[in-house]
C-alpha cells in the first residue's frame, strides 16, 4: 500500500488516492502519513472528505498534527476543529508547542474556548482531565417520543448518543438510559418510569486509571463524571478509557523494567538522547545499589577462603531470591491495578505468599540437594562435605521465603503510601533480595560450619 501511495503521488493522481481512502478507516489512513514526503502532506490531508479529515488527524502523532497545523490556513484549522471533539482538542493541545495552541484557541469559538480551560484545570491523571463535555442529556418528564427528538436534534454533535443522561434543571444526574431501552419502550412512556436510577458514575477528580477499570467491571461504552456536587460535567468513552489502559500498561512495563515512564512518545520517534535519560536513572541506582552486596561479601571474605566451595553458589542464591521475589511483586501489582487487592487484605496475601513460599522452597531445596550431591560432590568434585550442601540447601529455603514475602509487602506499601506499585517490581525487588540472600547465607554457614 505504501509503496502504491508514493507512486500515484508522484504521478499526481490525487483522485486514486481519494478513492482509496475513501475506503479505509481512520486508524489505517493516519500511519501512512510518515511515510510521505513532508511537502505532500498538507496536500493529501486535504484529499480526505471533512469528517474523514478529522478522524484521522485525531490518530496522527503529535509531530504530523503540529506540522500540519502550521501548514493550514485559518478557515482549514477552523474546519478541522469543529469535527473534532472536545476531548480531542484538549488532547492535543496539551501537547503542542505555545505558538501552536495560540493559533488553535485564536479559531475556537468564545464557548469552545471556556470548555477547553474547564478541562484543562484537572489535574492530569484524573477523570477530568480524559472527559468530554459533549454527551445526550434527558429530563424525568420527557416522554420516550420527546427523547427521540432531542436525540435527532443534538445528538450529531455528541461522541456517543446510545448512552443518555438523566438531569434536573440544575445539571444534577439523577438516572441512566441507553437507546435500545428507548426503542423498546412506547412513545408515550415517561422516561422517569423506565430509566436506572441507580447510577454508577466516576467524580472529575477520580484518578483516571481507577475510572478505565469500570468500563473492564460493568462492561461500560460511557461512564458520567460528576463534580462534588453530583452535578454532571461530562463522561468518559470506551475509546478514551482504551487509551488510559494502554498507557498505565506501557508505563507499568517500564517501570519493571527499570525505566523512566516516556510518554506517549513511540520508540522510533524518540532520540538517542531522550532514550538514554530514560533509562541511565534507573541503572545508575541499581549499579550503586549493588555495593551494599559488595560490602557483605568483602565483610566474610576470610572465613569464604575456609570453604572457598560456597563462592560458587552465590550466583544461584541470588539469582533464585531475585526471581522469587518478581513473581510475588509482579502478581501482586497486578492485583493491585484490578482492584482485586487493597491494603486491608495484606495480611491475607502475606498468609498465601508464606504457604506459597513454603512450598517452594521445599522443592528448590530438594532438588538443590540432589543436583549438588549428583554433580558438584560426585562429579566436579567441588563440594567437600554435606555440612556444606546442608548451608546452601537452608539458605535457599529461607531466601525463598523472604523474597516472597518481601515481594508481596513493597508493592502494597507503595500503593498505600501513594507511589506507583511498578516501582516495587523486578529491579528494585531484586537488589533488595540480594542484599539479604547474602545476609541470610552467610549467617547460615557461619551457624552450620562454626565459622
Amino acid at each position: 500500500m505504501e509503496e502504491r501511495i508514493l507512486e500515484l503521488i508522484s504521478l499526481r493522481k490525487f483522485s486514486q488516492i481519494r478513492e482509496i481512502f475513501s475506503e479505509m478507516a481512520a486508524a489505517d489512513i493516519a500511519p501512512l502519513f510518515d511515510i510521505l514526503p513532508e511537502e505532500s502532506e498538507p496536500i493529501v490531508y486535504r484529499l480526505l472528505p471533512k469528517e474523514l479529515a478529522a478522524e484521522v488527524f485525531v490518530e496522527m502523532d503529535v509531530d504530523m498534527q503540529e506540522r500540519l497545523i502550521l501548514s493550514f490556513s485559518e478557515r482549514e484549522l477552523k474546519e478541522t476543529l469543529d469535527e473534532l471533539y472536545l476531548d480531542d482538542t484538549v488532547d492535543i493541545i496539551e501537547e503542542m508547542p505555545a505558538n501552536v495552541v495560540k493559533k488553535i484557541l485564536k479559531q475556537c469559538s468564545a464557548e469552545q474556548r471556556k470548555s477547553i480551560n474547564e478541562l484543562l484545570k484537572y489535574p492530569k491523571d484524573s477523570a477530568g482531565s480524559i472527559m468530554t463535555t459533549e454527551f445526550v442529556d434527558l429530563k424525568k418528564e420527557m416522554t420516550v417520543k420527546d427523547a427521540f427528538d432531542r436525540i435527532r436534534a443534538t445528538g450529531v454533535d455528541k461522541e456517543t448518543v446510545y448512552t443518555c443522561y438523566v438531569t434536573t434543571n440544575s445539571r444534577k444526574l439523577r438516572g441512566v438510559i441507553t437507546v435500545r431501552e428507548l426503542l423498546l419502550a412506547k412513545y408515550e412512556d415517561v422516561i422517569g418510569d423506565i430509566m436506572t436510577e441507580n447510577v454508577i458514575f466516576a467524580k472529575t477528580h477520580d484518578d483516571k486509571e481507577e475510572v478505565a477499570s469500570l468500563f473492564s467491571k460493568y462492561d461500560f461504552l460511557a461512564i458520567p463524571v460528576v463534580d462534588n456536587e453530583e452535578r454532571l460535567v461530562g463522561i468518559v468513552t470506551v475509546d478514551d478509557a482504551m487509551d488510559v489502559i494502554q498507557e498505565e500498561t506501557t508505563e507499568d512495563l517500564e517501570m519493571i523494567a527499570a525505566i523512566t515512564p516516556s510518554g506517549d512518545k513511540p520508540y522510533l520517534k524518540s532520540s538517542v538522547w531522550e532514550i538514554f535519560l530514560s533509562r541511565i536513572p534507573w541503572l545508575l541506582l541499581l549499579m550503586l545499589s549493588a555495593t551494599f552486596t559488595g560490602i557483605i561479601i568483602a565483610s566474610y571474605e576470610q572465613k569464604l577462603t575456609l570453604f572457598p566451595a560456597l563462592i560458587g553458589f552465590i550466583p544461584m542464591l541470588m539469582g533464585t531470591g531475585g526471581n522469587s521475589g518478581s513473581q510475588s511483586s509482579v502478581t501482586v501489582i497486578r492485583a493491585l491495578s484490578l482492584g482485586e487487592v487493597t491494603f486491608k487484605d495484606t495480611l491475607a496475601v502475606i498468609w498465601k505468599e508464606l504457604r506459597i513460599s513454603a512450598i517452594c522452597a521445599v522443592v528448590l531445596s530438594a532438588v538443590s540437594y540432589a543436583k549438588i550431591l549428583l554433580i558438584d560432590k560426585m562429579l566436579l568434585k567441588n563440594v567437600d562435605s554435606l555440612s556444606e550442601v546442608a548451608v546452601v540447601c537452608v539458605t535457599l529455603a529461607f531466601t525463598v521465603v523472604f523474597a516472597k514475602i518481601i515481594g508481596c509487602i513493597m508493592p502494597i506499601l507503595a500503593k498505600k503510601l501513594g507511589f506507583d506499585p511498578a516501582v516495587m517490581a523486578s529491579p528494585f525487588i531484586t537488589t533488595v533480595v540480594d542484599a539479604f540472600s547474602l545476609i541470610i547465607y552467610f549467617a547460615v554457614a557461619s551457624f552450620i560450619l562454626s565459622i
